[in-house]
Parts: C-alpha cells; sequence; structure tokens
C-alpha cells in the first residue's frame, strides 16, 4: 500500500524508518519531512491543516495516512480523511480531546473511574491561584491546552505555582489544571487502538527535564529506556485499569479511539496513576519503541483504521533501546539555530533521527529545540546506552545539551 505520513520531526523520522521495513508498503511519502525523512522517502510540501492534508493525501492516491503531530489530530486532519474515505491512523477531532483538552481529560478519567491524581481545573487566574495558596507543596500545575510536552510546572513554593498560572493565563482563552504531586517512577506505555481494543508496546521511560538529576524546566523528553522493567502482573493492571477502562469509555461517549493511546503513568505505593493521556506517539518515545517493532507496522496501522487489529500483529523484539536527545543552546526556551552538524555513520544498530534540522546551502544545520534523537539496540539496556553515548560523542554540533544520566533513576549507566 501506498502511505502518507503526516509530520516533520524526529518521531515522524521513525514512523517513516518503521515503514521502510514494512512488506506491505509499496511506497512512502512524508508532509513537510525533513531533512533525514528526505534521505529515505519522497518529502513534499503541504499547508499543516485538515483540507489541505486531506486534498493532497486524495491527489497522491494514498492507500493509507499516519499522523504524527497532535496538532493536525486536534484540528480534525482525521476527520477531513475519512470523509473523502481515506483511511487514517489516527483519533478523531472528537477523541484527540483526550490530549487537546487537559480538563476535558481529566473529568473523563473521573467519569470512568481511572486512577490519576486529585484535581481541579480553572477557567480563571483568581480562581486557580486562590486554590494553589490551599495546597500542600509540591503541586502540578498545567496548561490545560496543547504544549507540546512542555506546559506543566513542578511547583515547590507558592510563588512558584502563582508565577506558572501567571504565565498560563496571560493567553486568551486559557485554562488550568491543578494537581496533588505524585510520587513513583514514571513510565510510558503506549498502545496500538481500533476503536475497540489496545494492544501495548513496550513500556518506555522518557526523561523530561533540560539538567541530568531531573532538574531545571520541562522539554519535550531528553531521553528515553525501552523496555522499562514492568512485571506481567503490573502490565495487566494497567491493561484492565486504564487501557480497556478508555477504550469503553470512548466508545460509550461516542467518540471510538483509533490510533496511538499513549498512557503516561506514576507508579505509586497505591498502584499505576495516570499522568496524562497522548492520543499518538510520544516524541521521543517512538524513537526509542519503534526500532524493536518486528511486526509490519502499515499493516497494523491499516487494521487499526478498519477496526480490525489483531493482538498478534503486535510483534517486537526482546532487544532494549535508549534514546538521547542533542539539542539546540537555548532550549526548552528560544533555542540557537542554523548550527552546523556533522553525523557519523550509525552502524547497523544505531540509528540518527533528525527532529530540528534543516538544510541551507547544502549545510545541515539545527532549526529547532530539539535537533538531534540518538538511537541504539543491544541486547540490554546497559549496553544499548553504551553504544548510543558513543554514538553522540561522533556528532559535531558545537554546544549542544544532551544529558548523560538517562536510566540513572533504575541505576543504569553506560558503564554498567
Amino acid at each position: 500500500m501506498k502511505v502518507l505520513v503526516i509530520g516533520g520531526g524526529g518521531r515522524e523520522h521513525a514512523i517513516v524508518d518503521a515503514l521502510t521495513r514494512s512488506p506491505s508498503t509499496s511506497e512512502i511519502v512524508c508532509t513537510p519531512g525533513n531533512p533525514g525523512i528526505a534521505a529515505q522517502v519522497r518529502c513534499v510540501a503541504a499547508a499543516q491543516e485538515p483540507d489541505a492534508l486531506a486534498a493532497l493525501a486524495q491527489q497522491e492516491g494514498a492507500d493509507l495516512v499516519i499522523v504524527g503531530p497532535e496538532g493536525p489530530l486536534a484540528a480534525g486532519v482525521v476527520d477531513a480523511l475519512q470523509q473523502l474515505g481515506i483511511p487514517a491512523f489516527g483519533p478523531s477531532r472528537a477523541a484527540a480531546r483526550l490530549e487537546g483538552d487537559k480538563a476535558w481529560s481529566k473529568a473523563f478519567m473521573q467519569r470512568h473511574a481511572i486512577p490519576t491524581a486529585r484535581w481541579r481545573s480553572f477557567e480563571t487566574l483568581p480562581a486557580a491561584l486562590d486554590y494553589a495558596q490551599g495546597q500542600a507543596l509540591p503541586l502540578v500545575v498545567k496548561d490545560a491546552g496543547l504544549r507540546a510536552g512542555k506546559g506543566v510546572t513542578i511547583c515547590a513554593t507558592s510563588e512558584q505555582a502563582e508565577e506558572a498560572l501567571r504565565a498560563i493565563f496571560e493567553q486568551p482563552g486559557a485554562g488550568a489544571v491543578i494537581e496533588e504531586f505524585m510520587v513513583g517512577q514514571e513510565v510510558s506505555v503506549l498502545a496500538f487502538a481500533d476503536g475497540v481494543r489496545a494492544v501495548q508496546m513496550p513500556p518506555s521511560q522518557d526523561h523530561k527535564t533540560i539538567f541530568e538529576h531531573d532538574q531545571g524546566p520541562m522539554t519535550g523528553g531528553m531521553g528515553v529506556i525501552c523496555p522499562y522493567p514492568l512485571g506481567p502482573e503490573a502490565r495487566q493492571q494497567i491493561q484492565t485499569t486504564i487501557l480497556d477502562a478508555v477504550m469503553r469509555g470512548m466508545a460509550a461517549e461516542g467518540m471510538p479511539f483509533c490510533g496511538v493511546l499513549y498512557a503516561g503513568l506514576m507508579l505509586t505505593t497505591d498502584g499505576p496513576k495516570v499522568v496524562e493521556f497522548n492520543a499518538r506517539f510520544g516524541d521521543p518515545e517512538a524513537e526509542a519503541v519503534l526500532p524493536l517493532l518486528t511486526g509490519d507496522l502499515a499493516a497494523i496501522a491499516q487494521a487499526c483504521a478498519q477496526g480490525t487489529l489483531d493482538a498478534a500483529q503486535v510483534q517486537f523484539s526482546g532487544a532494549a533501546s535508549a534514546v538521547v536527545i542533542l539539542a539546540a543552546p537555548g532550549y526548552p526556551g528560544e533555542p540557537q539555530r542554523g548550527i552546523p552538524l556533522g553525523l557519523p555513520s550509525p552502524a547497523m544498530s544505531q540509528r540518527v533521527y533528525h527532529a530540528g534540522t534543516a538544510l541551507q546551502a547544502g549545510q545541515l544545520v539545527s532549526a529547532g529545540g530539539r535537533v538531534l534523537a540518538l538511537q541504539a539496540s543491544a541486547p540490554t539496556l546497559p549496553a544499548a546506552l553504551r553504544e548510543v553515548y558513543t554514538l553522540a560523542a561522533q556528532v559535531e554540533f558545537e554546544g549542544a545539551q544532551y544529558r548523560r544520566d538517562i536510566g540513572g533513576r533504575l541505576g543504569l549507566t553506560p558503564d554498567a
């Protein structure tokens, strides 16, 4: 089949790379793509809004469209594609609200008894400030809208909470969610979903803050280990109390969920609880998980779009995977762009995914905050970490920021 991939970051590069290994894929096209993706498949320019993307899919004769980023999903690109009869891997605009509106998402969890942190949502700054003043510290302040993984602040003081809330409500029509701070290991569990069933991928762990030892502001993610060591009992509990409950709840409310259901979880002493849901592949989780996929991604995505997913289709190798993000100076604030990049030739067990790159007069340069996602696979996590940090040392990128403690929460080091 001919597959159109929407997006142009590291996640989409990982999707495209996985599709090149799909036996059922005859041709892959990506919009807008990036220089790394363009080295593998044809990239085409298009306005990244629903009608234009649906028209491109029709013009290209795509048999299947895989939507990478949350923006087009929240804007309704899947609805526009379905109106033209084009199968799409991703949730409808209504179902994408699970990620796009955190206040709605928390209320959904409450309606369907899905375990999560205690919370309140607010539409005005005075009410939010008044509530925050009476809460135990630390507490978590979240922008209720889409913020590419960066709209979360863990507040150790009331002054930090006030600052975070004021920043959120500077935006017209903004809303905020204030939550209790949960203690435990944070884990990402992604699942392929076809509207009825959700089939888990290997669990992973992202490292979200910019600095080592989980310090500094939140980013979109600075590195991943996969698989995170979750036992069968814990995975079954997550399946039953969270993933299956979401699938039943979304279907019952008239918005069956198709695509990738991403559950960001905290493993608390009371069991796994939801930190947040995303409605697509995580970034950078996709860069860690998809290299381990041995099943046919195009066939899996098509089955999800058709409501016919078979768990037997979802197969992963028993290897381990590690990802390290190289970010530009200034990120997660204003990143420095135009820095020349020199990339090594990766080994068979390594991948260099382009997340924020561009070509200027034939020179590859930085063009975003998170610039490169480096990945390595190996029989064990320590070995994968050794490989990925060796790869990082070979990249020419002046001023690059990257964390040297990926896997450290589990006591893992590249030298173990």
